[in-house]
Protein backbone atom coordinates (compact mmCIF):
# COMPACT_ATOMS: atom_id res chain seq x y z
CA UNK A 1 0.00 0.00 0.00
CA UNK A 2 1.46 3.40 -0.89
CA UNK A 3 1.70 6.17 1.68
CA UNK A 4 -1.18 8.25 0.27
CA UNK A 5 -3.48 5.22 0.42
CA UNK A 6 -2.39 4.54 4.00
CA UNK A 7 -3.30 8.15 4.79
CA UNK A 8 -6.91 7.97 3.66
CA UNK A 9 -7.52 4.38 4.76
CA UNK A 10 -6.64 5.44 8.32
CA UNK A 11 -9.88 7.47 8.41
CA UNK A 12 -12.09 4.49 7.54
CA UNK A 13 -13.18 3.29 11.00
CA UNK A 14 -11.00 1.64 13.61
CA UNK A 15 -10.46 -1.39 11.39
CA UNK A 16 -9.23 0.87 8.59
CA UNK A 17 -6.88 2.58 11.03
CA UNK A 18 -5.48 -0.78 12.18
CA UNK A 19 -4.94 -1.86 8.55
CA UNK A 20 -3.22 1.46 7.84
CA UNK A 21 -0.89 1.31 10.88
CA UNK A 22 0.09 -2.30 10.10
CA UNK A 23 0.80 -1.34 6.48
CA UNK A 24 2.73 1.74 7.61
CA UNK A 25 4.86 -0.22 10.09
CA UNK A 26 5.55 -2.92 7.49
CA UNK A 27 6.56 -0.38 4.88
CA UNK A 28 10.22 0.22 4.08
CA UNK A 29 9.50 3.84 3.16
CA UNK A 30 7.69 5.72 5.92
CA UNK A 31 6.46 9.09 4.78
CA UNK A 32 5.55 12.05 6.91
CA UNK A 33 2.18 12.18 5.12
CA UNK A 34 1.08 8.76 6.37
CA UNK A 35 2.41 9.42 9.88
CA UNK A 36 0.62 12.77 9.97
CA UNK A 37 -2.76 11.31 8.99
CA UNK A 38 -2.41 8.28 11.25
CA UNK A 39 -2.06 10.71 14.15
CA UNK A 40 -4.91 12.94 12.99
CA UNK A 41 -7.36 10.08 12.42
CA UNK A 42 -6.53 8.40 15.74
CA UNK A 43 -6.99 11.73 17.53
CA UNK A 44 -10.38 12.27 15.91
CA UNK A 45 -11.47 8.74 16.86
CA UNK A 46 -10.34 9.22 20.47
CA UNK A 47 -12.15 12.56 20.65
CA UNK A 48 -15.33 10.89 19.41
CA UNK A 49 -14.99 8.10 21.97
CA UNK A 50 -14.51 10.60 24.80
CA UNK A 51 -17.62 12.52 23.74
CA UNK A 52 -19.55 9.24 23.53
CA UNK A 53 -18.49 8.25 27.06
CA UNK A 54 -19.52 11.66 28.40
CA UNK A 55 -22.87 11.32 26.63
CA UNK A 56 -23.49 7.92 28.21
CA UNK A 57 -22.70 9.27 31.68
CA UNK A 58 -25.00 12.23 31.11
CA UNK A 59 -27.92 10.30 29.68
CA UNK A 60 -30.23 11.49 32.45
CA UNK A 61 -29.14 15.11 32.36
CA UNK A 62 -30.92 18.21 31.17
CA UNK A 63 -31.85 18.77 27.55
CA UNK A 64 -29.23 21.49 27.11
CA UNK A 65 -26.42 19.05 27.77
CA UNK A 66 -27.89 16.58 25.29
CA UNK A 67 -27.97 19.33 22.68
CA UNK A 68 -24.36 20.21 23.42
CA UNK A 69 -23.31 16.57 22.95
CA UNK A 70 -25.19 16.48 19.65
CA UNK A 71 -23.34 19.60 18.46
CA UNK A 72 -20.01 18.09 19.52
CA UNK A 73 -20.83 14.93 17.57
CA UNK A 74 -21.43 17.01 14.46
CA UNK A 75 -18.13 18.84 15.07
CA UNK A 76 -16.25 15.51 15.28
CA UNK A 77 -17.88 14.42 12.02
CA UNK A 78 -16.74 17.66 10.36
CA UNK A 79 -13.19 17.13 11.68
CA UNK A 80 -13.24 13.60 10.29
CA UNK A 81 -14.47 14.83 6.90
CA UNK A 82 -11.83 17.58 6.72
CA UNK A 83 -9.09 15.11 7.64
CA UNK A 84 -10.26 12.60 5.05
CA UNK A 85 -10.37 15.25 2.32
CA UNK A 86 -6.83 16.40 3.17
CA UNK A 87 -5.59 12.78 3.10
CA UNK A 88 -7.19 12.08 -0.29
CA UNK A 89 -5.60 15.25 -1.65
CA UNK A 90 -2.21 14.26 -0.22
CA UNK A 91 -1.92 17.32 2.03
CA UNK A 92 -0.60 17.55 5.60
CA UNK A 93 -3.35 19.87 6.77
CA UNK A 94 -4.25 19.72 10.47
CA UNK A 95 -7.88 19.60 11.44
CA UNK A 96 -9.08 22.82 13.09
CA UNK A 97 -8.73 23.37 16.84
CA UNK A 98 -7.37 19.95 17.86
CA UNK A 99 -5.05 18.98 14.99
CA UNK A 100 -1.93 20.48 16.56
CA UNK A 101 -2.68 18.73 19.84
CA UNK A 102 -2.98 15.39 18.05
CA UNK A 103 0.42 15.87 16.43
CA UNK A 104 2.07 16.77 19.74
CA UNK A 105 0.53 14.07 21.92
CA UNK A 106 0.34 11.05 19.62
CA UNK A 107 4.08 10.89 19.04
CA UNK A 108 4.25 7.12 19.59
CA UNK A 109 3.30 6.84 15.91
CA UNK A 110 6.70 7.12 14.24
Amino acid sequence: MDQKTISWVSYLTLIGWIIAIVSYNGSAEKSSLAKFHLRQSLGIMLTGIIIYIIAIMAVFSLGFFATLIWILDIAVFILWLLGLIAAVQGEEKSVPVLGGLYQKTLTFIN
